[in-house]
């Protein structure tokens, strides 16, 4: 019979450095007197992650989402944006508060991605964006996405909280596209507990950018626009650093995890990894399987309680799928039969526990929770 876990394993764990060096590092911004508005450890961070994302322009805020929101705002976009409905609520969200309309096009059955052939027939006089997800890591397929922006004139924004470091053919994930959205939550692989960023091509929005997440204020005597308060503050800043120094480690630990699944799950009939990718061109941010009712026997959500019965917390993620939230109801784009992909995807996915201190043989167990209740539904089936 399969193991049940003493203690819970849970979806992810945050990557925490060493207390000793979180303290000292507070232990400095304590000492300076300045908590917050742009002190000496935003700038290091700012300037570190510059060179390790291998980017020219990027600015940081105190979360991702308002880091979507004000990037968007930057951008001075109108009407419609087209945007995959398989997404975290915040990116559609993002384009809410900007008074947006989202346009949902449905996803490639194989990336879960928004599918780039299916965005041109839903451009329209309105739309001004494109807004792609690289979903969990794997990337979208940036060049057909800019090859129609460019066509019809369009911004291409991608949200790419999954993907953070990652890199496509050896160009780093945030040179496609006009803005690339990073998340630094305590979930990521890199984060300042709370956090994200933008990195876009545009020098003239360093300027625009700095005055919306400080109010608007340009000066001691000088408000010149409406911005918000989006600033990340300096000990948020400082434990960035510290995560910055242990990243490639767990990375390495990660993949060693990511191994161990791939090992295991292969001969499951009915189980798909959809996050593939290695070493540079993999984030290593999320473990995910999509899982094939008719050939494994039992659906995602039974995968799903039967962990939790073992005391492992999977994740259905995402759930639900954006375009269900009652408020598109009206929106044509919305439709379940507009996006059966997406609506197919949300009742499969499932994100595993994936983090490197998660042992291997937590793994094996893990996965032979999966194997067991595959072998007893085949079994049953043979009756």
């Amino acid at each position: 019979m399969a193991k049940v876990f003493e203690h819970p394993i849970y979806v992810t764990r945050p990557l925490l450095p060493d207390i000793t060096d979180v303290t000292a590092r507070i232990k400095t911004v304590w000492e300076s007197k300045q908590l917050t508005n742009f002190g000496a450890q935003h700038n290091e961070l700012s300037d570190k992650l510059k060179v390790y994302l291998e980017v020219d322009h990027l600015s940081m805020f105190n979360n991702g989402t308002l880091a979507l929101l004000l990037g968007l705002k930057a951008l001075a976009l109108t009407g419609e944006v087209i945007t995959t409905p398989f997404t975290f609520p915040a990116t559609v969200q993002a384009l809410d508060w900007n008074n947006l309309t989202p346009v949902f096009c449905d996803i490639d059955p194989v990336t879960f991605n928004i599918d780039a052939d299916k965005i041109e027939a839903l451009i329209t006089e309105k739309t001004s964006a494109i807004l792609g997800v690289h979903v969990f890591g794997n990337p979208c397929d940036v060049e057909k996405i800019q090859a129609i922006a460019d066509k019809h004139g369009l911004k291409v924004i991608y949200d790419g909280a999954h993907a953070f470091g990652s890199k496509i053919n050896g160009i780093p994930i945030s040179s496609f596209g006009d803005m690339t959205m990073f998340s630094f939550h305590a979930t990521k692989l890199f984060n300042t507990i709370e956090g994200g960023a933008l990195v876009y091509q545009d020098p003239a929005l360093v300027k625009k950018l700095d005055l919306l997440r400080n109010f608007g204020i340009a000066n001691s005597e000088e408000v010149v626009l409406s911005g918000l308060n989006a600033k990340l503050n300096e000990v948020q800043a400082g434990v960035g650093l510290e995560v910055l120094k242990v990243m490639d480690e767990e990375r390495t630990k990660r993949h060693a995890v990511k191994k161990v699944y791939e090992q295991h799950l292969a001969a499951i009939e009915g189980i798909r990894v959809l996050t593939t990718l290695e070493d540079r061109a993999s984030s290593y941010q999320y473990f995910v399987i999509e899982i094939d009712e008719a050939k494994f026997g039992k659906s995602r959500d039974d995968v799903h309680r039967e962990l939790q019965k073992h005391n492992v917390f999977a994740r259905k993620y995402f759930y639900p799928l954006c375009s269900d939230f009652d408020w598109y109801s009206d929106l044509p784009s919305a439709r379940p039969e507009n996006l059966p992909n997406g609506q197919k995807a949300v009742q499969q996915v499932l994100a595993m526990p994936y983090y490197g201190a998660l042992s291997t043989d937590s793994v094996a167990a893990i996965c032979g929770i999966i194997q067991e209740l595959h072998v007893t539904q085949k079994s049953l089936s043979q009756l």
